[in-house]
């Protein structure tokens, strides 16, 4: 009864937040993620880091693009992720190139073409930008409910960063958490950053 409660309440929080992400204008989105991307190149757990797993953004979450150009044009090794629907898991991928590299994958959302991208072992992976709907300000994190990156965020180093980029709108205050919701170390919004710390 409990965890069909916790789904329940899972649910509606995606609803309330997704909707609130959706109403926010096109201008308004622009301009919040190229402040919080702006945010995140200064980090110095980014500066600090050869190999960044991200990913490509999906209907109205913070814009992705400017990151990953900025993750190509300092030098770095990009990774990016594919679902693997049966598995259930994500595979990371090293992109050199953002023109022609990806395929839609299963919902939609651009992932690495496995033919011009060459699958990466995840132990390299020095600093990972995780997607949510939404987080605390203890960094607690809701997904999207597949559990995707509750596992991949298991399966990172220790001492590779674990970092989230969000609008103001996806703070909440609580969040129901289960013993496999992963958090993240820092969330980075355009006007705040929270530390699991």
């Amino acid at each position: 009864m409990q965890a069909q409660t916790t789904t329940v309440a899972k649910k509606t929080i995606r609803q309330r937040v997704v909707a609130m992400r959706d109403a926010l204008s096109i201008r308004e989105r622009s301009q919040q993620s190229g402040a919080i991307t702006a945010h995140l190149l200064a980090l110095p757990a980014f500066a600090q880091a050869q190999t960044v797993a991200a990913y490509a953004s999906f209907k109205s979450e913070l814009d992705t693009d400017e990151f990953l150009k900025a993750v190509l044009q300092q030098g770095k090794r990009l990774l990016l992720p594919r679902i693997d629907p049966e598995r259930r898991e994500l595979s990371f991928f090293l992109v050199s190139s953002l023109g022609d590299s990806f395929l839609a994958g299963p919902w939609g959302i651009r992932e690495p073409d496995p033919a011009r991208c060459v699958e990466a072992d995840m132990s390299e992976i020095d600093f990972m930008l995780v997607p949510g709907v939404a987080f605390t300000r203890r960094c607690e994190r809701l997904g999207y409910g597949g559990g995707f990156y509750d596992a991949a965020i298991g399966n990172t180093r220790d001492d590779a960063a674990k970092v989230a980029a969000a609008f103001d709108v996806q703070i909440v205050d609580a969040l129901p958490v289960e013993l496999h919701d992963r958090r993240v170390e820092l969330v980075v919004t355009q006007g705040a950053f929270f530390s699991a710390e």
